[in-house]
């Protein structure tokens, strides 16, 4: 466990797309047949599986479908090594499920020295001090910076092995939370699932395919909203060159909506991006689909006053109904941590998700019972 870090599940990690896949039920029909479902059963009942068994079921019922469908060797040893690697990524994070964790990318070529680097080193040092923890490729540069501020008991590193030599910084080599992944997209995976806000220096490929990644996951609803801070040194234009890009050609060509923009806030100073980061939790939780609602989880209950200034200047997101203040809903019945605190439920259109960070925004800001 991690020294002067809260780790008490003030908060639900079941799904990072907060059950935005909807629609599915819970057992599924496996196809193998009446005699092999019942073996695949007992199976899982003589082995153990107090939570969740149907899935386990069905993840065993998925392999022996493999086995009849005629694919290659190359096909089965790469699901099989994912499903080895995302096993084991989420065994390691598993103990530090109710700490909040910030994710670090940039540069793994900025020198030591660097005023960006310093930067990160001092941004790591502050999100510690407010009980986060730092997750970084694991890599130099930026990375290693922030590891430096975290330090290694507040840190995760998720390495990539690389055909030519990568090692991993001396804050996080040789520690249990450095992950080695043999795939992008797994490593990338857990990047997504298991942060509460995405800190961006400036980089080169890497680090823009991070950023737009999670800007595409929020964008089209694929993952819940959380903050996106893109830092620079105070003299630094980076950022606002990127941003230039983004307004000048994809916005002008109608190619992304102005409301995709409320995603990103730019800082120049650690204490802004910070506050940024820690504000976007000041009162909101954490959120979740059940079905066509979304239900977000606030630490305080709103004032009728406020809930009656949400109702109307979020209209335009409510498919139907209104934005009702209550108690947990049934199906969040596997979540008993935080079944004490207040909702917001509602039932909105499936677009401009944009429009949910400035709604979170306001709750936040709203004023409390």
């Amino acid at each position: 466990m991690v020294a002067g870090l809260k780790l008490a599940p003030l908060f639900a990690v079941e799904d990072f797309t907060g059950s935005a896949v909807v629609d599915q039920p819970i057992r599924r029909t496996s196809n193998l047949g009446p005699e092999f479902e019942e073996r695949v059963h007992q199976l899982v009942a003589d082995w153990g599986a107090p939570k969740s068994p149907e899935l386990i079921e069905e993840l065993i019922a998925t392999a022996l479908k493999m086995a009849r469908d005629g694919m290659g060797t190359g096909d089965l040893k790469l699901m099989n090594r994912s499903l080895k690697e995302l096993r084991y990524a989420a065994k390691v994070f598993a103990p530090y499920r109710g700490v909040r964790k910030v994710v670090v990318f940039g540069s793994a070529r900025t020198a030591p020295n660097d005023p960006d680097a310093l930067l990160a080193e001092e941004f790591g040092r502050q999100m510690v001090a407010h009980d986060y923890m730092v997750i970084t490729g694991g890599g130099d540069g930026i990375m290693g910076a922030a590891q430096r501020g975290a330090g290694r008991e507040h840190s995760f590193g998720l390495n990539i092995r690389l055909p030519f030599e990568q090692r991993a910084n001396e804050v996080i080599q040789g520690d249990p939370k450095l992950i080695n992944f043999n795939y992008f997209f797994t490593r990338k995976l857990n990047f997504v699932k298991e942060t509460h806000a995405y800190a961006l220096f400036p980089g080169g490929f890497g680090t823009m395919d991070e950023g737009f990644e999670a800007l595409t996951l929020m964008q089209t609803g694929k993952a819940l909203i959380i903050p996106i801070v893109l830092i620079d040194r105070a003299d630094g234009d980076y950022w606002e060159t990127w941003m230039r890009f983004l307004t000048e050609h994809l916005l002008k060509q109608g190619l992304v909506s102005p409301e995709d923009f409320n995603f990103i806030k730019i800082a120049h100073t650690v204490e802004d991006a910070v506050t940024e980061i820690t504000r976007f939790y000041r009162n909101y939780q954490s959120s979740r689909w059940v079905g066509s609602q979304l239900v977000f989880r606030m630490k305080n209950c709103l004032t009728n006053q406020a809930l009656a200034g949400l109702n109307k200047e979020f209209a335009d997101l409510l498919r139907s109904g209104e934005i009702e203040q209550g108690g947990p809903l049934p199906q969040e019945k596997n979540e008993p941590s935080i079944a004490h605190l207040p909702r917001l439920v509602f039932t909105p259109h499936r677009y401009a998700f944009g429009r949910y960070r400035l709604l979170i925004d306001a709750i936040n800001l709203a004023e409390i019972e």
